[in-house]
């Protein structure tokens, strides 16, 4: 299995945000089991000092525990806990951004909601 990994960012943190990815989808829950360093380096073709790093960032945000002897675990809450703060942060760091781009096009916020509502009724 082949990734492609973007160059403006280093692999560690793009690694570490497809973790985030999971927990949020889904994918991932509480008491899981991360895969090994060796095998997402073996997996990936990466240095297992990249993983494990990605895999620090995760535990040092209280994400994952290491659980000696046998490997990295999805926290209990990890899910909630990731959620608030990314939805904080999109509403810190990307959301003014994107009412400015609104204002500026002159868009209609009541054409807006019924965008989204109509958007949110068509998923699954």
């Amino acid at each position: 299995m082949s990734i492609a990994w973007s160059e403006s960012t280093p692999i560690y943190l793009q690694l570490k945000e497809r973790v985030v990815a999971m927990l949020l989808d889904g994918a991932l829950k509480p008491g899981d089991a991360l895969p090994s360093v060796r095998q997402v380096a073996a997996d990936f073709q990466l240095n297992p000092i990249t993983v494990s790093r990605a895999y620090q960032e995760l535990a040092d945000a209280s994400l994952v525990e290491k659980r000696r002897g046998l490997g990295m675990y999805v926290t209990e809450g990890a899910p909630e806990k990731l959620l608030a703060s990314e939805r904080q942060r999109f509403l810190d760091e990307e959301w003014p951004a994107i009412v400015e781009r609104i204002q500026r096009l002159g868009l209609d916020w009541d054409a807006l909601r019924a965008r989204i509502e109509a958007s949110a009724g068509a998923r699954p």
